[in-house]
């Protein structure tokens, strides 16, 4: 890797543009003339080949761009070279994640403008569960939603839980065909998927990433009447109770306080009920969706924790997996909290399931399928 970088709060004030090199060179700077997508590329662009902070000579270093998309519905089942009619489709698929998809479909928008002629190529986050049979996608509402509006589980986090499942398979000089494994990816957005010999079998979130666990502001699974009731009390609109499930809800809701989980774990050891209760739900429902993914595996070898929480926060790993030595799984306190963001077995070594932190790599799986679907033509 050459570099990374962001750029955030494109068109709403004191944007920020982040670049840092593999050597450790930094550069950041608020940048008010990043009034959208395609002026925000070009700026990267500009300090890609920049003299003091760039990496490249010039943009003929860029062979191809590749973009994380959110939702694919059932019009792809593998990553795509952009063209017209990839464009058409994504916008049919902005249903699926009004919140994403046109973010996603800027990005590409603003890609080919500022670099017209370079292939471009959609990787999806949905697609790695493409394999999910029926019965585990399938909701209980009349069949002709699926069959005509495509309403069904789709997953989401693809690129992450391929890619620890893949590594975990790598550090243990295993076949990743021969495990049985559950990857927790745990941040602000956080799912759980069951992969049985590489092939994602069942997954937390849904049609939307809104349901599964509960997250940083979503609500997670909840009985639909609550929507219904929550939105006729306080008279919400389709979209309002859309937005407040999603952005209101999660830990920040039942904390009162925050979605940062660094914050409400320091709340609840000062003493604080509701950011301990947060807590506590968020790692109950961890346990339950592993428990159940045991029983639909039929059995677990490994389980990855991986995600700015699931790798950084020991107090999480733990609680999530308290209690289930007669499943096998016993965590090594002390190398538990002595591990951060790094790579390594927090697993005792007489359980039977081996425990991992693996920080996941979503770039990389998108550079490696940009270059795979290249060569492909």
């Amino acid at each position: 890797m050459l570099c990374r970088g962001l750029v955030e709060r494109i068109g709403i004030g004191g944007t920020k543009l982040k670049h840092k090199r593999s050597d450790g060179h930094k550069y950041e700077t608020v940048d008010e003339s990043i009034v959208d997508h395609q002026a925000a590329i070009g700026r990267i662009l500009e300090i890609l080949v920049d003299p003091e902070h760039g990496v490249l000579r010039n943009l003929n270093g860029i062979e191809a761009v590749g973009h994380r998309l959110v939702h694919a519905g059932e019009k792809f089942n593998q990553s795509v070279l952009i063209s017209e009619d990839v464009m058409s489709k994504l916008d049919e698929c902005i249903e699926f994640a009004p919140l994403h998809n046109p973010a996603n479909i800027r990005g590409i928008e603003a890609s080919l403008a500022n670099l017209p002629g370079l292939p471009n190529v959609g990787v999806f986050d949905t697609t790695f569960h493409i394999n999910i049979p029926d019965y585990a996608f399938m909701y209980g509402i009349p069949y002709k939603f699926y069959r005509e509006n495509g309403i069904r589980r789709y997953g989401f986090h693809g690129s992450s839980h391929y890619y620890v499942s893949q590594r975990a398979a790598e550090i243990l000089g295993k076949d990743i065909k021969d495990l049985k494994v559950i990857t927790c990816h745990l941040g602000n957005g956080s799912s759980i998927a069951a992969i049985n010999g590489g092939i994602s079998v069942d997954t937390s979130m849904g049609f939307t990433p809104l349901e599964g666990l509960i997250m940083g502001t979503r609500c997670g699974d909840i009985d639909p009447g609550v929507i219904f009731n929550i939105a006729s009390r306080e008279k919400m609109t389709v979209e309002e109770a859309n937005d407040f499930f999603n952005k209101q809800c999660g830990v920040l809701g039942i904390s009162e306080l925050t979605s940062d989980m660094r914050e409400i774990e320091e709340a609840a050891v000062a003493g604080n009920y509701n950011a301990q209760l947060a807590l506590n739900v968020f790692h109950y429902r961890i346990k339950k969706y592993v428990s159940a993914y045991i029983g639909v595996l039929n059995g677990v070898d490994v389980i990855v924790f991986t995600g700015g929480v699931g790798e950084n926060s020991h107090v999480t790993r733990q609680d999530s997996l308290c209690h289930m030595e007669n499943l096998g799984i016993v965590i090594d306190n002390e190398i538990n909290k002595s591990i951060r963001a790094k790579e390594a077995v927090i697993s005792t070594n007489d359980s039977k399931v081996t425990v991992m932190v693996i920080p996941t790599n979503e770039e990389l799986v998108i550079a490696m399928e940009t270059e795979r679907i290249i060569k492909e033509g």
